[in-house]
């Protein structure tokens, strides 16, 4: 993966950073693979609000898309479905 791959894709979080910042929450990339997928890692309240996944995609998978049109598909890691009993809402919902 070369390096200004991985520099479009920060530029390009960082542009949503400061929303999800606001809500105590963050993204780090993990990898870009060969497939050339971004796999992110949820930070803070983002990584078990029950509307990550729409965040995901609605915010952060567009704003890479857009930005480094190369990349094919965006997943986190750690991802909290909408719904799912497992999930664990933050203290100050």
């Amino acid at each position: 993966m070369e390096t200004g791959l991985t520099e479009r894709v920060e530029k390009a979080l960082d542009s949503i950073r400061p929303y999800l910042e606001a809500d105590g929450g963050n993204v780090k990339i993990l990898e870009i693979t060969d497939q050339m997928v971004v796999r992110l890692e949820l930070l803070g309240s983002c990584g078990s609000c029950p509307m990550s996944a729409m965040t995901l995609r609605a915010g952060v998978e567009e704003s890479i898309r857009r930005a480094v049109p190369e990349v094919l598909s965006v997943e986190a890691v750690n991802l909290t479905a909408y719904g799912d009993p497992g999930a664990k809402l933050p203290d100050n919902w």
